[in-house]
């Protein structure tokens, strides 16, 4: 009986954690009826399978998603990720306190100490590790537009710019057209372009875009390009909702296991 409920809330997870990363990518938002669904379904069937099954173990499933909700809420007020992340990580806590090991084993390094008694910590880890990697990805786009393009990444201004700024916009940004920025809501501006009052023209990167102003900043851009003061091609980020990195890091963390806790373990080996 207990592998049927396991199959239940992992899959009652994945579910509601797709729907809401595709829910986030294409509008943004996640509606909190998700969450209202998610949360007491979790609660319900994880509550009768820990009473049930594993009775001792009700106290650490209380100590779990207090410290998930606890750690979500730090995370959220520092500005860390949005409140969707927040409420996901504290639903999944709800839902998978403790690896489903009855239903699945990691196919790298066996199931990790974290994993055992806080699941949500793994995922959670994994997806920082993913996000990372995405910065990888994007310096490899930035270093093949280079070399096919022959074009040069930071031109004008720009190129009496910090080392450290230049590499925070290679590795999380690439360059597109005005009219994608203006077709794409969901990729945002790396830099922006205003005048002074005494009409000098200024060009500065932005290394943290925010949805607010995003599209004054656009539209001074495009001002800019079409009065020839900057070229039509801009520094841009496509912003990918955490949302997306939480749930590729529970698929990773149910089939492969806990990837940081696999590298600290054969790194001290």
């Amino acid at each position: 009986m207990q592998m049927p409920l396991d199959l239940a809330r992992t899959t009652l997870a994945l579910g509601f954690l797709v729907y809401a990363s595709w829910s986030d990518s294409k509008t943004r938002e996640v509606s909190n009826t998700v969450w209202m669904v998610f949360a007491p379904l979790a609660f319900v069937l994880t509550f009768f399978e820990v009473y049930v099954y594993q009775f001792s173990q009700l106290p650490l499933y209380g100590v779990c998603f207090g410290f998930t909700a606890l750690f979500a809420i730090v995370i959220f007020y520092a500005g860390g990720f949005g409140g969707a992340d927040a409420k996901a990580l504290m639903c999944l806590a709800l839902v998978l306190p403790f690896y489903p090991v009855s239903l699945l084993s990691p196919l790298f390094g066996g199931v990790s100490p974290i994993s055992k008694a806080l699941f949500p910590f793994s995922v959670f880890s994994n997806s920082v590790l993913m996000a990372a990697l995405m910065t990888l990805v994007m310096l490899g786009y930035n270093v093949l537009w280079r070399a096919r393009t022959k074009g040069k990444l930071f031109e004008g201004e720009y190129q009496n710019g910090s080392l450290g700024r230049k590499i925070l916009i290679l590795i999380t940004g690439y360059k597109v057209s005005v009219q994608k920025l203006k077709d794409k809501w969901h990729v945002y501006p790396l830099e922006d372009a205003s005048e002074d009052s005494e009409s000098n023209f200024k060009r500065r990167l932005v290394t943290v875009p925010k949805d607010e102003g995003r599209d004054a900043i656009v539209a001074r851009l495009d001002e800019a390009v079409k009065t020839g003061k900057i070229q039509d091609r801009i520094w841009a980020t496509p912003g990918l909702p955490f949302l997306i990195f939480i749930t590729a890091g529970l698929i990773v963390a149910l089939f492969f296991g806990d990837i940081v806790w696999i590298l600290i373990s054969r790194a001290l080996a």
